[in-house]
């Protein structure tokens, strides 16, 4: 039996989950080197929302942080977080945009790309996972776990059936709200592991305090990968420790190989970073304990933390019951979406208009009308005649692939930022962040000039002081 591989999460997903994906560059190079002599079968370090993160909180460029850890890992494959054809956005961008980002990201030194489509359409994986084949890179296809009443076992199958035939390399079940249970979980491995041949990664969060347990069934069933966080980032809205699942799997056929003194090394050299992200308020205690909600409504963490900050911004947090009871409601009416971004912004949003306004669907977000369109995709069972009409009245529903109805972009971004642009990825951190890469830009410039980015206006000519 070959041994479990690890993917560590620590620079991507658990300080996204932990800490607002605020860790610098500069506090993940200086461990590089340790991480890569642990034998992970790859780093998660790029994608979700670090992407932006680094642009808008950070002055950071990210394309530079994925270059200054593949210069330092020289033995561990990279691996990053794709949102099929949104990119790292929250909208689709057109094929053009998608196939040469996906390029530049396996050119600076990206090897390994999970593409995810938050309704498991997956004609919005199509693009991408060809851009990384042709790329040289490895195409992991992505079932996005949820439950309903029509997410079966049977259901998840074809969406691994359907994985196959577009060509990806690897298949992930992606339980963005730890809803996994054990049992569950080894059945649904089971049963992907006697229809499709190919290696099964498996990724959870600790939300429920359900996910080490997944992991072990995960594991019995034939799982191949599973995604863990170091210890002082682990646990909570996080993934399950590294160690703990290291040490639960020594001496038996499953032995992951890795070595817990190393792995103590590295969680040594986090611990201060955590204690810092804490003292700083950044870390909320809350995030790191066990929430039952995520079971009764599921409901993923980052989504609950969402609504309560909707209902104060409104000083209507005396609804959030009201909100959470509504939030199953909404999304059977929208066909059942897996409540991950960006579908559990627009069905939190929802819900949280449905009750302060006291009319269902009084008020309704572009996005969600978008959505009813058809313009992110097919929703995994059709929304109702009566919806429909609430939602967009008689406008017309698309049925092809979204992205077909996209005009190629990439010139024209390239032309809106040539004052700016200092190397070929500039165009996608634009296209990409329109703004927030605007601004970005700028700091970038007035720091290589020292000079204060608010004297720069729009046509980059100095204000008068």
């Amino acid at each position: 039996m070959a041994k479990v591989g690890i993917t560590e999460t620590v620079l991507r997903d658990a300080h996204q989950s932990l800490i607002a994906t605020r860790m610098s560059t500069d506090e993940m190079l200086p461990i590089i080197d340790v991480i890569d002599q642990v034998g992970y079968h790859s780093i998660e370090m790029w994608g979700g929302a670090t992407f932006d993160s680094a642009l808008r909180f950070l002055h950071e460029d990210p394309w530079e942080r994925l270059r200054k850890i593949r210069k330092r890992a020289k033995n561990t494959k990279l691996q990053m977080l794709l949102r099929g054809q949104n990119l790292l956005g929250y909208k689709h961008y057109p094929d053009d945009v998608v196939t040469e980002f996906v390029k530049r990201s396996v050119g600076n030194g990206m090897d390994i790309i999970r593409i995810f489509d938050a309704l498991n359409d997956v004609r919005n994986l199509e693009t991408a996972v060809r851009a990384t084949k042709d790329a040289g890179g490895h195409a992991q296809g992505t079932i996005v776990y949820t439950i309903s009443p029509v997410h079966t076992l049977d259901a998840y199958v074809d969406i691994a059936k359907q994985l196959v035939e577009l060509g990806v390399d690897s298949i992930c079940i992606k339980d963005m709200a730890g809803l996994l249970t054990p049992y569950a979980t080894y059945d649904l491995v089971k049963r992907l592991k006697e229809v499709v041949d190919l290696p099964i990664q498996v990724h959870t969060h600790y939300t429920s305090g359900l996910a080490s347990m997944s992991y072990l069934k995960a594991i019995e069933a034939g799982a191949d990968v599973v995604d863990t966080a170091i210890s002082p980032f682990s646990l909570g809205t996080s993934q399950p420790p590294t160690e703990t699942l290291v040490a639960a799997l020594k001496d038996t056929p499953y032995d992951t190989g890795l070595d817990l003194d190393v792995l103590n090394k590295i969680a040594e050299y986090f611990r201060p970073i955590k204690e810092k992200y804490m003292a700083m308020g950044t870390l909320d205690p809350k995030v790191l304990s066990v929430d039952v909600n995520a079971l009764i409504y599921q409901v993923p963490g980052g989504m609950l933390s969402n609504l309560v900050s909707q209902l104060k911004q409104q000083n209507q947090l005396d609804k959030y019951d009201e909100v959470l009871k509504e939030v199953p409601r909404v999304r059977a009416d929208l066909g059942y979406p897996p409540l991950v971004t960006p579908m559990s912004q627009m069905v939190g949003t929802q819900a949280v208009l449905n009750v302060i306004t006291g009319e269902r669907y009084k008020m309704i977000p572009n996005e969600v009308k978008a959505y009813v369109r058809g313009e992110y995709g097919r929703p995994p069972v059709p929304i109702s005649e009566e919806i429909k009409k609430k939602i967009i009245g008689d406008e017309p529903v698309i049925d092809c692939r979204p992205a077909d109805l996209l005009e190629p972009q990439l010139d024209k971004f390239r032309n809106e930022i040539k004052e700016y642009m200092e190397q070929e990825e500039d165009v996608l951190s634009y296209a990409s962040f329109p703004q927030v890469a605007m601004d970005f830009f700028k700091y970038r410039r007035a720091q290589k000039y020292k000079i204060d980015s608010t004297l720069l206006d729009e046509e980059n000519e100095v204000h008068p002081v």
